[in-house]
């Protein structure tokens, strides 16, 4: 191995992600190291297939129960007759 090539030991891999993983590596051709490198070289924006996602994930997890918030969104599901006549 290169010098400056380190060496990683993964633990705790689900079924789901060693399924996709494999996959990865028979579309690729290459071997489940190889594959897995290649992923999360791309998953970090390391490689020239970098995936740059402008979604909500940060946002994921933080909502906070607002009586406030939920009232308005009530208010919104209102139907106002006179608008539809």
């Amino acid at each position: 191995m290169d010098e400056d090539k380190k060496q990683y030991t993964i633990r705790g891999v689900s079924e789901r992600l060693d399924r996709v993983l494999r996959e990865r590596a028979a579309d690729y051709g290459v071997s489940l190291n190889e594959a897995s490198l290649k992923v999360l070289a791309r998953g970090l924006g390391l490689d020239e297939g970098a995936v740059a996602n402008h979604d909500l994930d940060d946002l994921a997890g933080t909502w906070v129960q607002d009586e406030a918030f939920d009232a308005a969104m009530k208010e919104m599901d209102r139907i106002d007759e006179d608008l539809w006549r």
